[in-house]
């Protein structure tokens, strides 16, 4: 039996977070659209109700709690809540309304995705996954059009055509690797790919994830694999796959 994908609506009036969590959302499988406001999404919801709504809390006009409360009046559609506050009489009243889940800014897109799939499956919109193999265990992984042979430490292209790395670009790739959809900062690189902190105001990363750019084909200006969050770090854009 199929299942058609599960469709979600982000209200966030931060449009990089829209689209962030937009093109996130989509490459794993979701139905994704988005709303800068209430009144935008109330337009969206006169069309079709989606399986999950993911509201910021902090938006301009009606906040997400009269959001949560208007849609709590006609639906039962579960709701995850997003918030900067570490206020945690905001989460209680939240949950009061009739969120389903609530998580902190800023977040981890991983933990939320992880968060979307069990509150669908908790409400029944969503079926059981098949356990999936690891890719930290696999010797060969693949990510975007490309494959890393992990015990000859060889990039292999779409083609099949094999190329060794060095140490320093495997080093980096791994940590790249173990941590996809993931913002890394700098300094984190640094030590994950070190076993070391980085010294006061070392810029090498940034020479290292250029030069592995240039290994995967890939320019600053054009990288859709590598990309840069401006003032967070870096981020492996693609989802990794345990091949063998």
């Amino acid at each position: 039996m199929t299942h058609s994908p599960a469709s979600l609506i982000v209200v966030d009036d931060d449009p990089e977070i829209r689209e962030l969590l937009a093109d996130y959302l989509g490459r794993h499988g979701f139905r994704t659209l988005v709303a800068a406001d209430a009144e935008a999404l109330e337009a969206l919801l006169a069309v079709a109700m989606p399986d999950l709504l993911i509201v910021d809390l902090m938006l301009p006009g009606d906040d997400g709690f009269t959001i949560c409360r208007r849609v709590r009046r006609d639906s039962e559609v579960p709701i995850i809540m997003l918030t900067a506050s570490a206020d945690e009489t905001d989460r209680i009243l939240g949950l009061e309304l009739g969120a389903d889940d609530y998580l902190g800014k800023p977040f981890n897109p991983r933990e939320l995705l992880a968060r979307i799939k069990a509150v669908l499956r908790r409400t029944r919109r969503l079926p059981e996954a098949a356990p999936e193999k690891d890719p930290a265990q696999a010797r060969l992984v693949a990510f975007g059009d490309w494959r890393l042979d992990r015990v000859t430490r060889e990039l292999i292209d779409a083609g099949g055509e094999r190329s060794a790395l060095s140490g320093a670009d495997f080093q980096l790739l791994q940590v790249f690797l173990e941590h996809p959809e993931e913002v890394l900062s700098r300094d984190a690189l640094y030590d994950l790919s070190r076993g070391r902190p980085a010294p006061p105001l070392d810029r090498s990363i940034d020479v290292h994830v250029c030069r592995l750019r240039q290994r995967l084909g890939e320019d600053a200006q054009h990288s859709q694999l590598i990309r840069t969050v401006r003032g967070a770090g870096y981020v492996l854009a693609t989802r990794v796959d345990a091949l063998t």
